[in-house]
């Protein structure tokens, strides 16, 4: 399965080989790049040494494209962006911003798949039915 992810806003593509490529800031410090394992529910992510950030911090990322905040309008707490699957479905993927938590939704009409141990504290702000 290779799924395509591209920013909710100007649809460009963030997905590079194995990984999904944005933009972050944390408490006001430089930011930096931050590359997201594609697979929903993998949680491996790739940083600069110098991107600091500890677990429980708030993160904020953005399209490395058109620099659009990717906060979500569902939580405080997600981002969103748009993944396509081999067959040209498009997702909205929501994923925590919060350092450490483990949090992916991912959703298509009114259907939602949940992947991470944190997500139970998101999914009442979707008012969905889950399939797992």
């Amino acid at each position: 399965m290779h799924n395509n992810y591209k920013c909710p806003k100007c649809h460009g593509q963030i997905r590079i080989k194995d990984g999904i490529i944005l933009s972050a800031k944390n408490k006001g410090l430089p930011g930096g790049l931050v590359l997201l394992h594609p697979e929903p529910g993998n949680y491996h992510v790739i940083t600069h040494p110098d991107f600091k950030y500890e677990e429980g911090d708030l993160v904020e990322f953005y399209c490395p494209i058109c620099h659009h905040s990717l906060d979500s309008s569902k939580h405080m707490k997600l981002s969103m962006v748009v993944m396509t699957d081999d067959d040209g479905k498009d997702f909205d993927i929501y994923f925590s911003k919060v350092a450490g938590e483990q949090s992916t939704l991912k959703m298509i009409g009114e259907h939602v798949e949940v992947f991470g141990q944190h997500s139970g504290e998101y999914i009442d702000f979707f008012n969905l039915s889950q399939n797992f």
